[in-house]
């Protein structure tokens, strides 16, 4: 896009944004947010992230449907210009934890797909170039800030439907970071919904330390087991969310010893 033309674009996301903010109707707010979408979605991503921070303060609006479409920016927005998205994931943070059900279980949603992209894009760096990028490296911290948030929503006392999303991310998270004995390349096999593989860090890697991520990963599976066990104390939802997932297909079959041993 030519400058000047870039320029009016800039301009007139900035004025959408400000009537996202703080005009009376929230049809013109949401109008405005979607305008805004397909101006950012039109920049070079360089021009876009100039916007991004106007953009991230809107996490602050008052209404949760602006705050819900956010979130759902950020994800079309920010998976796409993921090297520039380092304002947008920390909003993510904050809004996981969003006193309102549904923005806090849209983040945590939207939040676990970054955390599954930034980690393969980590992996795959290095696995290709022998280094990450600065930009990776960021972003890769603002996950690990978002995990250990989530996992603290799941273990506290809270929203039963909030709990459930939490759960999923620790449920995402142990099947990341744990071996499948019976069959190494099944995390990327057709069918699975992440491609990376705890065995891509397996000659090392600068920033994440498998054997740290896989002890992480058999901790939190030991918290789920214990959710099982205390199932007669938990609402419905929780414990059918982990059980479901404990009997699925997707799950290592090495995590079923772990089971008898923590069941032991």
């Amino acid at each position: 896009m030519a400058a000047p033309a870039a320029a009016t674009a800039r301009a007139q996301a900035l004025s959408l944004l400000a009537a996202a903010n703080n005009h009376g109707d929230l049809a013109v707010k949401l109008s405005s947010l979607r305008q805004v979408k397909e101006i950012l979605l039109s920049l070079e991503p360089s021009l876009s992230a100039e916007i991004f921070p106007y953009l991230a303060e809107l996490h602050l609006s008052r209404e949760i449907l602006v705050r819900k479409s956010l979130i759902e920016i950020i994800e079309e927005v920010g998976l796409r210009m993921l090297d520039h998205s380092y304002v947008l994931v920390s909003v993510l943070l904050v809004l996981s934890r969003d006193e309102d059900p549904t923005v806090a279980k849209k983040s945590i949603s939207v939040g676990t797909t970054f955390f599954c992209t930034i980690l393969e894009e980590m992996a795959m760096q290095f696995h290709h170039r022998g280094k990450v990028d600065r930009w990776c490296g960021e972003l890769w911290t603002w996950m690990v800030k978002f995990k250990d948030t989530v996992f603290a929503t799941a273990l506290e006392p809270g929203c039963v439907g909030v709990k459930v999303l939490a759960l999923k991310f620790m449920e995402t998270f142990i099947l990341l970071f744990t071996p499948d004995a019976s069959d190494p390349e099944k995390a990327s096999s057709e069918g699975s919904r992440h491609m990376f593989n705890i065995s891509w860090l397996a000659g090392g890697h600068p920033i994440l330390n498998p054997a740290t991520l896989m002890s992480e990963a058999n901790r939190t599976f030991g918290i789920l087991v214990d959710f099982i066990q205390s199932a007669n104390r938990l609402p419905g939802a929780l414990t059918i969310s982990v059980i479901s997932w404990y009997v699925s297909e997707s799950i290592p079959l090495c995590l079923c010893r772990y089971f008898s041993l923590y069941s032991s």
